[in-house]
């Protein structure tokens, strides 16, 4: 996913799913700012500890509902989602910057594709459904 993600040295990264910060931890590595959420407080206080400790300063972490982003933060170069969602979250396509890329597991539980969603300078969104996977769900509070 990081692979098909590609995040650069200059660019804002939303990741959804902070986890216990593995993910987070890479993209630091690799993209200018990484923001990423993650939906369970003890997860996301895991991972903070965690990323602090290993001197990472580039990683903003935050504990809400990932399906609606981090406005604040947006728009995104990138944003990679590390939990499957039915279909791609509104909120995420609309803080992909144009010429943006997303990367995210897309369908129910029983099947699910990696897709890839690219925004073009103009905003029109071409996704590829690459390979299949299998992925928890994306929470989100209603």
């Amino acid at each position: 996913m990081t692979d098909l993600l590609a995040p650069r040295p200059h660019e804002a990264v939303l990741e959804i799913g902070t986890g216990l910060g593995y993910q987070a931890a890479i993209l630091a590595e690799l993209a200018g700012q990484v923001w990423s959420v993650e939906i369970i407080e003890e997860f996301a206080s895991h991972a903070g500890a965690l990323l602090q400790g290993l001197g990472t300063s580039n990683v903003g972490i935050r504990v809400g509902d990932g399906s609606r982003g981090w406005p604040e933060h947006a728009p995104f170069d990138k944003i990679l989602v590390t939990v499957a969602a039915e279909r791609t979250p509104p909120a995420l396509l609309e803080q992909l910057k144009p010429g943006g890329r997303l990367v995210l597991p897309v369908g129910s539980e029983e099947v699910q594709l990696l897709a890839v969603i690219d925004k073009d300078a103009a905003g029109q969104l071409k996704t590829r459904k690459l390979i299949p996977v299998r992925f928890s769900r994306l929470e989100t509070v209603t």
